[in-house]
Parts: structure tokens; C-alpha cells; sequence
């Protein structure tokens, strides 16, 4: 969509903010959210939610002066779907109708996993997107999300999540594509892209620095430099703002190094307005304007709170409307806040419903719901979501046992491996909202993972037993588990996590993690097993990176998936049975223990192992690695000049072949390292990288021109430049697999980095 406003909007937009008391000004501002938990039926699916909300406010009374925005109608509690359209188009119609300037609402909604909305297809979560590397299937399933957000009249969502993963025992790290800055900024970019071509607002979420937080715990202090906010946490905001032109960002709950983003203008409007020339609305992550008061403790009261949050940028309260009424009224009537602050965020929020075309709507626009045009699970969708599972799955080990040859007799045991909802992350609706509401059923048709098998291995006997569970200490049916192994040719064990919110998960939001063992007693049934002789494989569904080195040497393969979604099980099964050939790549580090973190594979050489310290934090499985059941050979390396200036690009190209005799899917990855630098930098970083599917046989010649703003950092000036000098870059299998190297000069002057400066590297595949 574009974020161009029109001359007669602009002009509509000045007419209306000229007229517009201050009542119905700071109505734009704000937000409704009905039916919610503490007071209604939504339960507890925002943070602090009980203690943020009051009472419940009828919609008439609270929408007087108009409205800003409609909090969630549809992920808030089970909805059938043309019903809550048939509802929301009644708000809208109301609102036009019965407030004096007759502006509809903005409706947003959650979508990181799909429209989180009763019977909507749920795609798999943000690692396996990054699993996938593979961001034209990204904006795809971008567009298909904003389509079905756009049927109900919902206009705004909030995704993509661009935080970086720095430490796995946040349990928000589900929700992030990867550890790289660069896959995380040209992935979330490809799904900004997908979601507004369909004319619905996407939201980048959590700016900034949320993910750094001190020992991996949700909503924690977060101690970052400004040079590792500069250069590893901001750039993947920069790109989804400048390449991806995003309508809208969400500010952090982080306070970094003492200063809570919210009330933070020189990021809010310095970085975001000033330097990237975003025009869309900052909104704020849910109760984060009160959180200034409650928990930040930098306002006395939530007038203070709301002058300090407009005055930084923050332009819309969500979810509700706690401080920017009328303790953001007395601030403007009091003359301790100018009412042109209030006029600056109006102008953005009434440009950006031009944009959706919400500023001429007529009651008839309300008058009816196409209900035939309701689809929230197509089968076009489900297609998506199964292509995306089945590429983001990631083969860690391997002894020749998969794929499966014909098994007579398997052992499928596990907690996860007959439960359908550890296919999906925490904010996806099964696990966010339908969790709340026994025995409402989900409204999809989900195998679990004992289900696909059934279905993929149809002549083999097989047996299930669940062994323990996700969470809790019980050894009482390991026993029946061994014994089902031990009856077996074949055992899947199928572990991991259990997706939920503030503790009632082992992964998710507020489900932060003291250990990176397999939660409850998952490990011991696994070694019990293993104890029985019967070759293991590893079914590893998770939402985050556990420690299991010694699962990788001893069990006769791992298989990772990220939380796959409701096509997930189908993936799973078809990549042990080798219907599927695995092409998915770990978008972050496997950690050796919980001891190596925070770990991120862009450390500087004092990071790594070191002969003054007993402790190693190498991964037991690095950045980029997975395996396949063919081959592929990388040869012939170019590139186009040995020397290139600071300003310019470095093109480099390979031949990539399958010597197989399966068809399948390699991920070219271009790494360099900075020889000396004016700062110390990481050992290697990913310059680029090129999905590419290849026949038996088949040779493609892959060109990657790289711009040399992918080698630039903040100097001592803290100035982001491209420094002359010799750069080494290899292609590999992984971050620290090379296969081919070379090496470049960058010549000329310092370079320092502008808006202007390309940020995303062009891929070329010839075959």
C-alpha cells in the first residue's frame, strides 16, 4: 500500500484537525477493547491485562467523540467469523452515524501466525520462516494473511516481530526470525511487502531492543551499547521501513540502559522520522504509555506517562485509552503540554485512515457483509502454510537412517507426538485465546504428528505411548514408552515445547527459560530410550533452541521444526519418510548449554573459544547448517573485481550443483570478515544469501551482488561508515562451514552510510 497521502486528503486531514475539539482529537488517539479479560471474556492474553484495564466502558459512551481504534474483535475470545463482521460493520456504521465528524475506527488485529482470529488458517511461526530462507514465500503467505484480515474489515495488523534473537532463553525468541540482522530484515521485509499489498497496515514490532534483555526474561532491563543497537538490533527496522515501506511500528517495552523506548524521542522521532523518514503512526505495544508510571517509574501519574509518550512519537495508545484521555487532557488544559503535540500525532493517525479510505465512508459502506466472501482457512492458504512447514524443517543429524526405508514395526512416543497444539507458537489463536476456553474446538482440520505418520507410513504397525509430559516431573510412563521402543524396528521420539503465554507455556511470551534442557523430564525419556538399542530419531517441535549435543552424537537422527503450524505434522512426517527432501537452514546458533548465553554466531574473536578461559560457547550446530538427503557441490567462485570502492558492490557468483539423486533445495550463503577495522568486528557476518532448487544433476549459477552497506558499522564516531580495507569471503554450507574463499579490497575514502545507500542484496540464479 502506499504511504502517500493525496492533496484533497491532506487538505480533508487539515479541515478536520482545525475543527476538532480537543475531546475528539484525543479520540483519534486511542483505542477500545471490548469483551476483554480482567472485566468480559477475552482472559489473559496481554501483560499486566487485569491490573491495566478498568471497568468495562460501553461502546456508545466511550466512542462519544469518536473513535481511534477497535481493539482486537476478533482475537480477543472464539468469534465466528461473519458473525463478528456482521458486528464490526455495526460499530462502523454507528460510528458514522452517531459521532459528529463520522470517522469509522481502525480495526487491528495480531497476525503473526496468521490471522489470530477462530478459524483461520495458522501458518508456521517467525524461526521457521527463517528456517525457510525464503522470502518471496514469505510475502506470499504476507499477502494471504492481509487478504483474510481484509475480508472481516480489519485494517492493521501487529507483525512482523523484527526483534534479533540475542539470548534462546527469552521466550519470546518463537516470535523472531532468526539471529541475523540481515535475514531478519529481508524476511520481515517480504512479509511488510505481502501484508500492504493488500491494503492493510503492517506493524513492525518491538522497536527497538526488546530482545536483549538481561538473562533472557521478558520485559527486563536491556543493557545494550549504542553500538550494538546501531549495528545488529536497528537495521532490520531500517530496511522494513525503507525497502519495505511500512505504515506502522510499535514501540518497545525495553528500557535501554536506563531510558524506556516510550518515552524515547531521539529513536521514536530522531532515528524512525528524522534520519528514516518513516510517515506512518507509532503505536504502543499494550499498556506501554501506563508502563511509564507503573513500571518504569519515570511519571508520577499517567498524565505524565501520556506527555512523555506523545512527546517522544508515540502516536496512538493501545489497547486502550488509560492515559490519552483525560489524564492527557489535563496535561493540554493545564498548558504543561502544547496541544500541537496533540495535533502532530492527530495528522498522522487521520493520514493514515485516508490511506485506508476511512475518512468519506457512508453508513450504506456498512450496510451489509459479503459473508460468501468470508473464507478464513482456503485451501490456497493451506497450501502456503504446508509449503512454508515443509521448507522450514531443518535435519540436524543424520547416520543414514532417514528417510525411513519401509519400516514394519515404529514406536511413536513422546508428549508432542499426539498433541496437536505443539505445532503451534504462542500467539497463534489455538494457544493465545482458544487455551482460555475449554471445549470450544479449534475450527481446523490438524493432524498431530502420530496422525501424518499413520497416513505417510500406511504398512507399518505403529504403536504410540506419550512417555511424560512437556512440563511436569512425572517418570510413571517412561517405562510404557521404552517398551513400546524396544517391541519397535524404529522409535520417533517427539519432544519440545508446549506454546503458551506468561507461564503457562515453556515457550511464548512470559515463558522465559533457567535452563536450555528439554523441559520436564523429556531428556530422560529420550536417554531411556536410547538405553534400549532401538535407533531414535528426534522430533525436536520448538520455539526456541535447546541444548541437546548429546541427543545430536547418540540418537540416529534430529529433526527440528519451529513450531511448523497447522500443516506442520504433514511436513514432519513427510520428511522422515523422505517424501519431503529437508532444505530448511537454522536461523539461529544450537547452544552447547545454557552457559553460552546470550550467544549470537556475529561475535568478535574475544566471543569465541579462548585458551585464558575453560569455557567454550562454539554451538554444537551453527547459523545456517541443516543437511539433506542429496549432495550438493559448490565450485568456481568469482568475483567481479578485486577491488571495489567503499561506495560501490561486490558481485560474486558460484556454481551450485545436485550430484544426488534427489531433487532438492540448497541455500547459497555468502559470508565475509573484516581483516582490521577502526572497531573490533564479528569473526564472520552473512553478506547474503539465495535459496535455489535443483534436479538431480542440475547446475545453477547463483550471483549475488552485494552492496558494501552490508559491511557497515558504527566507528568511534559512532557514525555507521564502509571502511576501506581487505575483506575475506567464503561461500559455506553454514556460518562456519567454508567450502569456497576469496578476498576483496574495498578502496577510497571512508564511506559513510545514507538513506540513499542500497541495503539489500540483488540474487541472480542462471541454470
Amino acid at each position: 500500500m502506499s504511504t502517500d497521502v493525496t492533496p484533497r486528503a491532506s487538505t480533508r486531514v487539515a479541515e478536520l484537525v482545525a475543527g476538532m475539539s480537543l475531546e475528539e482529537k484525543l479520540a483519534q488517539l486511542v483505542a477500545l477493547w471490548e469483551g476483554r479479560g480482567g472485566t468480559g471474556e477475552g482472559g489473559d492474553v496481554a501483560p499486566m491485562q487485569d491490573a491495566m484495564q478498568a471497568a468495562e466502558t460501553a461502546f456508545e459512551t466511550f466512542a462519544a467523540n469518536g473513535l481511534g481504534q477497535l481493539t482486537r474483535p476478533f482475537g480477543t475470545a472464539p468469534v465466528e467469523p461473519v458473525d463478528g463482521a456482521r458486528k464490526l460493520a455495526a460499530r462502523q456504521r454507528w460510528l458514522v452515524e452517531h459521532t459528529r465528524l463520522g470517522i469509522p475506527a481502525l480495526v487491528h488485529e495480531e497476525c503473526l501466525t496468521g490471522l489470530a482470529a477462530w478459524k483461520a488458517t495458522t501458518f508456521p511461526a517467525p524461526l521457521s520462516w527463517g528456517a525457510s530462507f525464503d522470502p518471496e514465500l514469505i510475502e506470499e503467505m504476507g499477502a494471504a494473511i492481509g487478504a483474510s484480515m481484509r475480508s472481516l474489515g480489519v485494517h492493521q495488523g501487529l507483525a512482523p516481530v523484527l526483534d534479533v534473537v540475542r539470548d534462546a532463553r527469552w521466550g519470546r525468541v518463537e516470535e523472531c526470525i532468526s539471529e541475523d540482522p540481515y535475514v531478519v530484515g529481508t524476511i520481515g521485509t517480504a512479509y511488510v511487502r505481502g501484508v500492504q499489498s493488500t491494503g492493510v497496515v503492517a506493524t513492525l514490532k518491538h522497536f527497538v531492543g526488546y530482545s536483549n534483555s538481561r538473562a533472557g526474561r521478558n520485559l527486563a532491563p536491556v543493557h545494550a551499547g549504542p553500538r550494538e543497537v546501531a549495528d545488529v538490533l536497528l537495521p532490520p527496522f531500517e530496511m522494513a521501513v525503507l525497502d519495505g515501506g511500512v505504515d506502522s511500528v510499535m514501540n518497545s517495552y525495553a528500557e535501554i540502559d536506563g531510558l524506556p523506548v516510550a518515552a524515547d524521542a531521539a529513536l521514536l522521532t530522531g532515528v524512525l522520522r528524522s534520519r528514516w523518514g518513516f510517515t506512518g503512526t507509532v503505536v504502543a505495544d499494550y499498556f506501554s504509555v501506563a508502563f511509564l508510571h507503573t513500571l518504569h517509574k519515570v511519571a508520577g501519574d499517567l498524565g505524565a506517562a501520556a506527555a512523555q509518550a506523545l512527546a517522544a512519537g508515540i502516536d496512538v495508545e493501545l489497547p486502550t485509552g488509560n492515559a490519552f484521555l483525560e489524564p492527557l487532557a489535563e496535561q493540554v488544559r493545564s498548558g504543561a503540554l502544547p496541544e500541537a503535540l496533540v495535533d502532530r500525532a492527530l495528522e498522522r493517525v487521520l493520514n493514515q485512515k485516508a490511506r485506508l479510505g476511512l475518512l468519506d465512508r457512508q453508513p450504506e459502506d456498512y450496510a451489509d457483509v459479503d459473508a460468501a466472501a468470508i473464507d478464513l482457512d482456503p485451501p490456497a492458504h493451506r497450501a502456503i502454510a504446508a509449503r512454508l512447514a515443509e521448507e522450514s524443517v531443518v535435519l540436524l543429524s543424520n547416520d543414514g537412517t532417514l528417510p525411513l526405508a519401509s519400516p514394519d514395526r515404529v514406536a511413536v512416543v513422546g508428549p508432542n507426538a499426539d498433541d496437536t497444539a505443539a505445532l503451534f507458537g504462542c500467539y497463534s489463536f489455538l494457544n493465545h485465546v482458544l487455551s482460555l476456553h475449554d471445549g470450544v474446538e479449534p475450527g481446523l482440520e490438524i493432524a498431530s504428528v502420530l496422525d501424518a505418520l499413520r497416513a505417510e507410513l500406511p504398512d507399518a504397525t505403529i504403536t504410540h505411548a506419550a512417555g511424560a509430559d512437556v512440563d511436569t516431573d512425572d517418570t510413571s510412563r517412561i517405562a510404557e514408552a521404552v517398551a513400546a521402543a524396544r517391541a519397535a524396528q524404529l522409535c520417533v521420539a517427539v519432544v519440545g515445547d508446549r506454546a503458551g503465554l506468561f507461564g503457562r507455556g515453556t515457550s511464548g511470551e512470559g515463558c522465559d527459560a533457567d535452563s536450555l534442557e528439554l523441559p520436564g523430564v523429556q531428556r530422560q525419556l529420550v536417554e531411556a530410550l536410547l538405553e534400549t538399542g532401538t535407533p531414535i530419531v528426534l522430533v525436536l517441535l520448538t520455539g526456541r533452541p535447546y541444548a541437546v549435543g548429546w541427543a545430536l552424537e547418540r540418537c540416529a537422527a534430529v529433526v527440528q521444526a519451529f513450531f511448523p503450524g497447522q500443516e506442520g505434522a504433514g511436513a514432519v512426517a513427510g520428511v522422515l519418510s523422505g517424501r519431503i527432501n529437508p532444505s530448511g537452514r537454522l536461523p539461529v546458533s544450537m547452544p552447547p548449554s545454557v552457559g553460552a548465553q546470550p550467544y549470537s554466531y556475529l561475535h568478535p574473536t574475544l566471543g569465541g573459544a579462548s585458551s585464558v578461559s575453560n569455557l567454550d560457547t562454539a554451538p554444537v550446530r551453527p547459523f545456517g547448517h541443516g543437511l539433506s538427503y542429496t549432495t550438493f557441490t559448490h565450485s568456481d567462485l568469482r568475483i567481479a573485481a578485486s577491488q571495489v570502492p567503499t561506495d560501490g558492490a561486490i558481485v560474486a557468483s558460484c556454481r551450485v550443483t545436485n550430484t544426488g539423486d534427489r531433487a532438492g533445495a540448497d541455500v547459497v550463503q555468502l559470508y565475509a570478515a573484516d581483516v582490521v577495522a577502526s572497531v573490533t568486528r564479528p569473526v564472520v557476518q552473512l553478506l547474503g544469501y539465495a535459496r535455489v532448487h535443483l534436479e538431480p544433476g542440475e547446475t545453477a549459477e547463483v550471483r549475488l551482488d552485494v552492496p558494501t552497506q552490508r559491511l557497515a558499522f558504527s566507528d568511534r564516531r559512532m557514525v555507521r561508515v564502509v571502511e576501506p580495507g581487505s575483506v575475506r569471503l567464503f561461500v559455506g554450507r553454514s556460518c562456519a562451514e567454508p567450502v569456497l574463499t576469496g578476498e576483496v579490497e574495498l578502496t577510497g575514502p571512508v564511506h559513510e552510510i545514507t538513506g540513499a545507500d542500497r541495503r539489500v542484496v540483488a540474487v541472480e540464479i542462471t541454470r
